[in-house]
Parts: structure tokens; sequence; C-alpha cells
């Protein structure tokens, strides 16, 4: 099946889909974005992705496109036309097409839309959780506002492939204290020596994790002790447990980092019934 996206108040076939080559989100990274989550056809934690999303426009004083209700409308309407029943859906908004300068365009400068959505193996969803994933660490080189969901994302593609590369399918940002931030497109956890659930604070130094919060909530929930804390490398390597949380991968074991095991090398209880919680409990709409 051919897919269609949606680009500024047309579905248009994925091949013919186009931005002008004067978009600033090409030639700035003047943008942001925004993924959903699709598991059986619902959408999940829809309001808290759109409040993101209104959270990184606000900060980078790009003006919404649409109504929320219309932004909902096209994104399930994107869903429908790719028969998406488990798999993503990406937004991206832009500052909109202007000649290149890099001041913001003339007011009226309208921003430009895309929408997408496509389906995912669900088997391989499930073998990563099943099974766990190795992660690499790799040197702190983004920008200071991880906060936002740019499309500044040439650090995290660099690092990402330097992962692929090392046979892992993660690598942890670390920064110049020696503290874990994030994943390149995930938050990280540990479950610490002694029991505790850690993940680091919110701050501008990682995105604020819509997955990340859910879990958060969850595990308070059930008492689990939580720290919001960083940690280094060397801790998490000592730890009983590591996972990995986006709207993609809700609680990703992860079973060595520097090719070191994390406890038995085996996913651990807490990662999986984090996991089977969040997959029961978490608000599709």
């Amino acid at each position: 099946m051919s897919r269609t996206a949606y680009v500024n108040g047309a579905y248009l076939p994925l091949a013919a889909a186009a931005v002008s080559v004067e978009d600033r989100g090409f030639q700035f990274a003047d943008s942001v974005y925004e993924v959903w989550a699709v598991r059986s056809g619902r959408l999940f934690d829809a309001q808290a992705h759109l409040a993101r999303l209104h959270r990184s426009l606000l900060e980078t004083r790009i003006a919404a496109p649409m109504s929320e209700a219309a932004l909902m409308a096209v994104i399930r309407e994107t869903m429908r036309r790719n028969k998406v029943r488990d798999g993503i859906v990406y937004l991206q908004i832009s500052r909109g097409a202007a000649a290149r300068d890099h001041a913001f365009p003339p007011p009226s400068t309208r921003p430009s839309l895309v929408v997408t959505a496509k389906s995912l193996d669900r088997p391989n969803w499930a073998a990563r959780a099943a099974n766990g994933v190795k992660i690499i660490s790799a040197p702190e080189t983004r920008w200071a506002r991880r906060d936002i969901k740019s499309v500044n994302l040439l650090p995290n593609v660099l690092a990402r492939q330097r992962a692929k590369e090392a046979g892992a399918f993660e690598a942890w940002f670390v920064d110049s204290e020696g503290f874990v931030t994030e994943g390149t497109s995930s938050n990280a956890w540990i479950v610490d020596s002694k029991g505790v659930l850690r993940t680091r604070a919110l701050s501008n130094a990682i995105l604020h994790g819509v997955t990340r919060a859910a879990l958060l909530q969850l595990a308070r929930e059930r008492q689990i002790k939580v720290v919001e804390a960083p940690f280094t490398i060397a801790e998490a390597q000592a730890a009983r447990e590591a996972f990995i949380s986006s709207a993609g991968n809700p609680g990703v074991p992860v079973i060595a980092i520097d090719e070191r095991p994390i406890g038995d090398g085996e996913p651990g209880p807490l990662t999986k019934a984090l996991r089977a919680a969040y997959l029961g409990a978490a608000s599709p709409q």
C-alpha cells in the first residue's frame, strides 16, 4: 500500500509530498516535532503529546498552524488513510518558507505543517521488551535546550550510528560532569543497587518525556521508591536494572552498557512490571 502524507492542507502520496527548498525547517532546523505511538488502532497519550507540542511552539515562538481540534482531525485522518493499527504518527511544524535570513521572517509567513503515519512491526516491539537491548555511552554534544523537541538532531544521529556500528540499540549521552542525560531518542532509567528507581530530573538538559511522566506516575502509585536525580555510567553498570522509555519504546530493558552486563544480563522484574502497567493503563484517545 502506498503511503499518504499531509502537507500544508493537502493529503498527498508520500513520494509527491514536499515543502519549499526555502522552508526554514530545511534551511535552519527552525522546526519542532512530535511523535505519537499507535497501538491496536489507539493513539496513546494524545493530550500529553499535544501539551508538549504547544510548549515547544511557545519556546521557539512558532505559531500554531491550526486549532488543536483541527490538528487532531488531521492526525486521525492521516492514520486512517495509511491504515495504521500499530505504528507511529509523526508531526513537524516549521516557521514556514521565506527568503533565507537568520532572523525571523515577516509575521505573515505561514508555518509549515507535515503529518505522516506508518505501521511498525509489532513483533519487533515485543522482542526488544522480552530480550532487552544493549547501549553505549557517548559524550554530550547537543545544544543547551534539549527540553524543546526541535529537529536539531544531528548529534543524536551521529551517536545513534555509533551505537548501531557497535551492535547496540541506543546511546546514552554523558555530560561534562560525568552524568547521563538521556538517550538519542529516549529517556534513561536505572534501578540502582539499593532498589531505587532513578531518572534524571526535568530541566533544559533533557526532553520532558511524555512516557517518562506516565511511568513515574505509575511507579509512585505502586509505592515504588523513586528519585529524580542524575547517575553515572558506573552507577548504571552497577545497577540491578536499567531501561529506556519513549513513545515507541515504553520501558525497554537495557541488558548491557558499553559491553558490561546489567544485573544478570536479563530484563529485570521492575522494568517488566512498569512496562506492563503502562501498556495496560496508558490513556488511548
